[in-house]
């Protein structure tokens, strides 16, 4: 998702947000419950294929990676593409080294975005970074092998931008307010967290990516509803 996104942190709440909160209450208990009982695990999980450390390894971890965009018919190709899960097992420095320049795309100057994911640098994994704008000091995390569990009932208006479409922003409404997200942690260890406003959008703005999905679809369905 693209840095100049950044301004749009409150512009995706236009109704009050004691409003907004009421209508998700009755939901939340819901959300919560689903997950009480709910053991995450990692189905047809894969390392990183040859080809993947190659490209992984072409440079330091201060060197951020070339950005996929869909102008490019090879690009757009890999992109439409679904990611795999992360075999997480023990120390592995391809992972630590990706996360690292994974990390460096994002930030770049170049770049400058509030969220990537694993696909727009040609690596087919399920691995995100996202912008914490609803944490102190706004940080960068990253997540792997993240899943949306619960969309709420509730939408939100947000203008949205990608790294891999370039020059180009559009506003979706059909993003929801918050979401119950699981994922893994570098350190192998797994969670679960409710997450609402515009960090929800940046979540799922990425883990669409992971799917193949661009925010470019999310128009288009948005249209053929309209008339329908």
């Amino acid at each position: 998702m693209h840095t100049l996104l950044k301004n749009q942190v409150n512009s995706c709440d236009s109704l009050p947000m004691m409003i907004k909160r009421l209508a998700f209450l009755s939901i939340v208990s819901l959300l919560l419950a689903s997950c009480l009982n709910r053991k995450i695990t990692t189905q047809n999980i894969n390392t990183f294929s040859q080809k993947q450390r190659m490209l992984i390894s072409k440079g330091d971890q201060y060197q951020p990676m070339r950005i996929l965009k869909i102008t490019n018919h090879k690009d757009s190709l890999v992109l439409r593409r679904k990611s795999t899960d992360v075999q997480l097992s023990g120390s592995d420095p391809a992972l630590e080294l990706f996360l690292s320049r994974l990390y460096m795309t994002v930030t770049d100057s170049m770049s400058l975005g509030v969220g990537i994911a694993a696909p727009q640098v040609g690596v087919l994994k399920n691995i995100i970074w996202v912008q914490r704008f609803d944490k102190e000091g706004f940080p960068f995390e990253p997540y792997i092998n993240p899943k949306i569990l619960q969309y709420s009932m509730l939408k939100q208006d947000c203008l949205e931008g990608c790294l891999s479409i370039p020059d180009r922003r559009d506003t979706t409404n059909n993003r929801a307010y918050a979401i119950l997200l699981a994922y893994d942690r570098p350190d192998a260890t797994n969670h679960v967290e409710m997450v609402e406003d515009f960090t929800a959008v940046i979540f799922q703005h990425e883990i669409d990516h992971l799917k193949g999905i661009l925010y470019l679809d999310h128009l288009q369905e948005e249209i053929r509803n309209a008339r329908n």
